[in-house]
């Protein structure tokens, strides 16, 4: 049997096997890379996003939107004023009819007033009566009271929106606030864990210098301290970014949870920090400035309430008695106990007029209510002085950090470079035994106070345009920049 030799592809087809799985598993780790990084951008809670989040679930703004929701609903029915007044009533009794010559004048107690003849003797005839009355009337000149009591209504619903306009301010503040102290916090964090990492190092290296008696021991006791000082920085860090986080879980009203934030605010600078915006147009100046114009419309109103009314008012009855019309002492039996016979009106009557009432003493009740809601009105003027001139001074301040925090984020970067040179330098300098651990600690301070600064410095322009844009009111200059 002749066998024919033909060329193996084993190898070639394991070859290419093996090239194919080794580019499945690249696409499947850059797959997984890749949704790692897109979740984590979806769970990074933007600064915006979290004052949006706040200012929509935050107790106390919920309960000033409900201030304005009852000052609205007083503004509307204090229209109502201008509408008359009408009555209905309808009336059934059952009672006697004796009557007597005589002044009658119940005054606090509830009275018995019947009409009918006046017998020599008690009576205890009774039959059943009834009265049927529709009555109106309407103040159609007050002499501007009315509209006084209108305005000043008004003004209370001014003054609540301009109070919840200015919680919203401040608590959009307080939250950038807290998210800034805990990007600072969590930057913190990693400082203090490099250092730990720093303080591992160099005790391994004094480590085993010492055990070959190139070191002294006394340089393993100071490792062991500066590594033991490092771990308790890292706890202190740990234990203020906690407390950071609390803080701005409250203010979301949310769980403390850890938050994953936005740390492109400590790598860039803001690219507007000027506002044309003064103080006066600031929620809390404009909130001070509804308080005093409410309490001048109170006092107007009072004043207003000494002034008369004319009134236009008009009655109609009816009335049915079981008696009958000639009823006298003589003919005593001529009335019917029948209840309908009672209540059918047998006598209609009818009154329209215009009157004119004024209650005169009220010059007297209503001038010191008049002269308190005035002095309360100067006591909110003295208030709106007082924020205006913090407001100003704030914003001076403002613009003052402002200049000096650029300073900062131009110097940092030269001091990180140098600590940086300078803690390698030492490095290989103790490795090499030219120079001492006090040296190489010296150089591990100035590196952990670099990486701080250097943290520290991009959120502290952020906290500078914060507190100018919490001085001016202007808190878009500051939040359409972190977006």
């Amino acid at each position: 049997m002749q066998t024919t030799n033909r060329p193996s592809h084993t190898g070639t087809t394991g070859k290419g096997s093996g090239h194919f799985f080794f580019m499945l598993v690249c696409a499947v780790l850059v797959s997984v890379s890749i949704h790692t990084k897109v979740s984590a951008q979806d769970n990074t809670l933007l600064l915006p996003e979290a004052v949006d989040q706040g200012v929509q679930s935050y107790q106390s703004i919920q309960a000033k939107r409900n201030y304005v929701n009852a000052s609205e609903a007083l503004a509307k029915n204090a229209r109502n004023q201008y509408l008359p007044n009408v009555i209905a009533a309808a009336q059934h009794n059952y009672g006697t009819i004796n009557g007597q010559l005589g002044p009658l004048a119940p005054a606090g107690v509830l009275g018995v007033s019947s009409s009918g003849p006046t017998v020599a003797n008690q009576s205890w005839n009774a039959a059943f009566g009834s009265i049927y009355i529709v009555s109106t009337n309407w103040e159609f000149f007050t002499f501007g009271r009315v509209r006084a009591s209108i305005q000043a209504a008004d003004a209370q619903m001014r003054r609540d929106s301009a109070d919840l306009m200015q919680e919203k301010f401040v608590h959009s503040i307080k939250i950038s606030s807290a998210y800034l102290n805990l990007l600072i916090s969590q930057r913190l964090i990693q400082n203090a864990e490099s250092n730990l990492d720093r303080a591992l190092y160099v005790q391994r290296n004094v480590r085993a210098r010492t055990l070959t008696g190139l070191n002294p021991g006394v340089d393993s006791s100071l490792a062991n301290a500066e590594l033991s000082r490092a771990r308790l920085v890292l706890i202190d860090a740990r234990n203020n970014e906690q407390q950071v986080r609390n803080q701005l879980a409250q203010f979301l009203n949310v769980a403390p949870d850890p938050f994953v934030l936005d740390t492109t605010l400590l790598s860039k600078i803001p690219a507007e920090l000027n506002t044309s915006v003064t103080v006066d147009k600031n929620p809390q100046v404009r909130y001070y400035q509804a308080r005093i114009d409410q309490a001048n419309s109170v006092t107007k109103a009072l004043r207003r309430t000494v002034m008369p009314s004319f009134t236009l008012f008009g009655i109609y009855q009816g009335r049915g008695s079981g008696f009958d019309y000639n009823y006298t002492p003589d003919f005593s039996d001529r009335y019917s106990k029948s209840y309908s016979d009672g209540i059918n009106p047998s006598r209609y009557n009818y009154v329209a007029g215009v009157s004119l009432v004024w209650n005169v003493m009220s010059l007297v009740k209503v001038r010191q209510q008049a002269h308190s809601q005035s002095f309360l009105a100067a006591a909110y003027k003295n208030e709106y002085d007082q924020i205006t001139t913090q407001l100003n001074d704030q914003l001076i301040l403002a613009d003052q950090r402002l200049q000096n925090t650029l300073q900062s984020i131009r110097e940092v970067p030269l001091q990180y470079q140098a600590a940086s040179d300078a803690f390698i330098q030492k490095s290989v300098l103790y490795k090499n035994g030219l120079t001492t651990i006090v040296d190489l600690q010296q150089a591990m301070y100035a590196l952990n106070r670099a990486e701080t600064d250097l943290g520290v410095a991009y959120v502290n322009i952020w906290q500078a345009l914060l507190l100018k844009a919490a001085a001016s009111g202007d808190f878009s200059l500051f939040i359409n920049q972190t977006r």
